[in-house]
């Protein structure tokens, strides 16, 4: 069976470990540490919402891809496998179903 995008996005981003950060953009991340990876992923989640809200449709599809790269890069950081995501995930379906959301615990 094929691998998904994501993870063949998951091994390119591991594979630029160490890599020159004048070199590649994904390593420059990589080695500028999980607040600046946080910080990121925060602001193409923030571009997906303001396109979606105007309506932009292409904008919405460029920015996603952003944001899985971003993701992605951080779960490498992190030592988060996408198997792990995938299990969760499937999880959640056996409890909820595949188009519900889990409910946070209330804030006591």
């Amino acid at each position: 069976m094929p691998q998904s995008p994501l993870q063949r996005l998951y091994e390119a981003v591991l594979a630029r470990r160490g890599a020159d950060p004048r070199a590649s953009r994904t390593a420059k991340l990589l080695a500028a540490g999980r607040n600046k990876m946080a910080q990121k992923l925060g602001e193409e989640a923030i571009e997906v919402a303001i396109d979606a809200a105007r309506g932009n449709r292409s904008a919405v599809i460029e920015e996603s891809a952003d944001l899985l790269y971003h993701l992605v890069v951080l779960w490498a950081e992190m030592g988060i496998e996408p198997e792990e995501i995938w299990a969760e995930m499937e999880r959640r379906e056996r409890a909820y179903g595949i188009a519900e959301k889990v409910r946070k615990a209330a804030a006591a």
